[in-house]
């Protein structure tokens, strides 16, 4: 199996350690310093053994991870006999730069070099990549890691193809849901579809159409708990491409088309009602418990992996 090397030990470092390791891939944590990364590894086996609780892995899979992820400060070293590289530092397009410059510098032309970005463009973490610029690309896993199933593959105009299929292929072997993104755009796919989501569920709110409870509660209950397994292409083919017409014909008038946030949104940014980490935004922190909501959110995507899983192929 690939060594595979992540550089970076915060939060989505380790979840991609625990499922890279799952995999029974030899896995090298890299942090600034050995310690660091060594404090991390607990994370990682606390993944491990949420997917093992839930069904979602196996003891002998699980067993074999703990000793397949090590630790080391050294990157130089880790990155010897490397199969992949995934770099998940934070996200400052500098260091970023002047990492995956590092990397193309001492890694062999067939090893790719991975970015988990969310946000930045692959073009310009890349840009100083001189020696073979085309094994750089995105490999933008969303959290939490260990347990959402996509990934997004962002290539841009320097990447090769064959190798974007490539890391594909071998993402879906560690059980992800890869998808090839064709080129380096802002929000990437996801956040694309995910920011036009927020961007009229803000607007509605504005408009005072509906309370932010009732937006929220419209998504949960209605698109929310259909898209694990009906897209909305796959709606519109099942509905009838000549009625999605009618319909796109008469909302899209209506609802925002907005270049930029909203009024509301920066209001609320201005007056320091940034969510829950200042307990309020656009609902009271003060009443309303994160920790609980996440706990709902993993449960529910647990429960989700495990019903999906037996269901069958539609192709």
């Amino acid at each position: 199996m690939k060594k595979v090397v992540i550089i970076g030990n915060g939060m989505m470092g380790v979840g991609i350690a625990a499922i890279s390791a799952l995999a029974g891939h030899p896995t090298v944590l890299v942090g600034r310093t050995k310690e660091k990364a060594e404090a991390a590894l607990p994370a990682s086996y606390a993944a491990i053994e949420e997917l093992l609780a839930n069904e979602l892995t196996t003891p002998e899979a699980a067993e074999r991870a703990h000793t397949l992820i090590t630790a080391s400060g050294d990157q130089t070293a880790a990155c010897e006999g490397a199969g992949v590289v995934i770099e998940a530092i934070p996200e400052k397009m500098a260091e970023k730069q002047v990492l995956f410059r590092e990397l193309d510098a001492i890694l062999p032309p067939e090893v790719p070099i991975l970015s988990n970005t969310s946000g930045l463009p692959i073009t310009q973490i890349a840009s100083q990549v001189e020696r073979y610029p085309e094994r750089t690309m995105t490999t933008h896993f969303w959290f939490p890691a260990h347990l959402v199933p996509l990934v997004e593959v962002v290539m841009w105009e320097k990447t090769d193809p064959a190798m974007a299929e490539s890391v594909k292929e071998l993402l879906a072997g560690w059980g992800k849901a890869p998808v090839i993104v064709k080129r380096d755009t802002p929000g990437q796919l996801g956040n694309r579809l995910l920011h036009a989501i927020i961007r009229e569920a803000i607007n509605i709110v504005e408009i005072g159409l509906a309370s932010a409870e009732d937006v929220d509660t419209a998504i949960k209950n209605g698109l929310g708990i259909r898209f694990p397994v009906y897209g909305p292409l796959e709606h519109s083919d099942a509905v009838g491409l000549d009625l999605t017409l009618t319909v796109q014909d008469t909302v899209l008038a209506e609802i925002s088309n907005r270049r930029e946030a909203s009024d509301l949104l920066r209001e609320k940014v201005k007056n320091g009602d940034l969510g829950a980490k200042t307990g309020k935004g656009f609902y009271d922190w003060q009443v309303r418990s994160m920790d609980v909501l996440a706990k709902n959110r993993n449960d529910f995507i647990i429960a989700a992996r495990k019903l999906t899983a037996k269901m069958p192929k539609d192709h």
